[in-house]
């Protein structure tokens, strides 16, 4: 039995967010919802996260003291990183001392650097993924380019939401990728080279993990432009046997990294094969979906595990969401929604950004509908009567 009482009270349960977009956001409602004090940090003030939160702190992500520090002032009985681009070594010092990081500080460090977390997945655990290499000069990425051959993928190996990724198609866009790559969220100092997988279809697999049991949500389908989520659907249909296979390769990473929480699992399946690609220690950006097709969101289910809690939830919908980008800079961000945009069976959520920049996401358009593809074709049709 677990007891919750009011938040800024001595006996609240503390919950801390590293990182306080719009997916920190939807975690801090979900923890209010249980009384827990929520504490929301970023690198600029007024975040999403922040606007919600009992109370909120602005201090670099990257300076490992100044992180520290605002965690020792706060005694968080759990911290949530809920970005890459994080001082890894106050989270590691910070566990040291007792504070107990979600999943764990080493599943952090492992999966926001695509180097650890590719050797880790294809040469510990032995999963199957793309051939890659990893270079760090323009010289070695044309030596690497003629090794995995044309095309492939480059990608900076810690960065965030597609920010410094391109797919190389022959030998005269090296350049162009090698720019591209400078571009990173984070550091640029080593790409990773990847095989391009002639898959059929990727998904992300949601895998929410306490000591006690894992349970999956059904699987993602997502169309991603530029490395970043442009559409979702749930569920995405594939076969049992295939969809076995990812749930193995869902356990078996997650496992391997441990912990609780939420992890958003991405995979490419090609024919009957299934080839790890990504996974992300958190709430992932294509399960917004969930907020309208489940009962118990990929939100909700990560602050369950977090807890500790059974993890138990029901699918009540088919549904699609469509990630609502600016098209101009602005200060403060709007989103112009006419009244035609709203039915029973479409929803949005504004994320409340205090900048606008071409590109940037403001919000998101969420479609219920009696399966996935017509939910999705109407999520497309929806997002186009939103401006800002």
């Amino acid at each position: 039995m677990m007891h919750f009482h009011p938040a800024n009270t001595t006996t609240a349960i503390k919950i801390m967010l590293l990182g306080s977009g719009e997916l920190g956001k939807e975690v801090i409602i979900e923890a209010a919802r249980l009384g827990l004090e929520t504490i929301a940090v970023d690198r600029y003030p007024n975040a999403p996260a922040m606007q919600v939160a009992c109370r909120s702190h602005v201090v670099d992500m990257k300076d490992p003291k100044a992180l520290l520090a605002v965690i020792e002032a706060e005694k968080p009985d759990y911290i949530l990183p809920e970005i890459e681009a994080i001082a890894i070594d106050a989270l590691i010092e910070a566990e040291a001392k007792g504070f107990h990081v979600i999943p764990n500080a080493r599943a952090v460090s492992l999966t926001m650097n695509r180097k650890a977390i590719r050797q880790f997945a294809a040469e510990t655990l032995g999963l199957k993924t793309s051939p890659y290499q990893f270079v760090r000069s323009k010289e070695a990425l044309i030596e690497a380019t003629q090794v995995i051959g044309f095309p492939c993928v480059i990608k900076p190996v810690m960065s965030s939401s597609g920010h410094g990724q391109s797919v190389c198609r022959s030998a005269q866009d090296i350049d162009t990728s090698w720019e591209i790559a400078q571009h990173a969220r984070g550091d640029a100092s080593e790409l990773i080279v990847e095989g391009f997988v002639h898959f059929d279809y990727e998904i992300t697999l949601l895998t929410a993990r306490t000591e006690r049991e894992t349970v999956f949500c059904q699987p993602i389908g997502h169309i991603q432009r530029d490395g970043d989520y442009v559409f979702s659907w749930q569920p995405h249909a594939m076969s049992e046997t295939v969809l076995a296979k990812a749930k193995h390769i869902a356990k078996t990473v997650t496992d391997g990294l441990g912990g609780r929480g939420i992890f958003g699992v991405e995979l490419f399946i090609a024919g009957d094969e299934v080839y790890f690609s990504e996974v992300s220690p958190r709430p992932h950006d294509t399960g917004l979906v969930t907020l309208i097709t489940q009962s118990a969101s990929e939100f909700a289910l990560h602050i369950r595990a977090v807890l500790g809690l059974p993890l138990a939830y029901a699918e009540i919908s088919a549904g699609a969401s469509a990630a609502f980008k600016s098209t101009q800079t602005q200060q403060p961000s709007s989103v112009s929604v006419p009244n035609s945009f709203w039915d029973n069976q479409t929803s949005l959520r504004v994320f409340g950004k205090a900048e606008a920049f071409p590109g940037r996401r403001l919000g998101v358009v969420l479609v219920q509908d009696q399966d996935s593809e017509k939910a999705k074709q109407k999520a497309m049709q929806k997002i186009t009567l939103l401006e800002g």
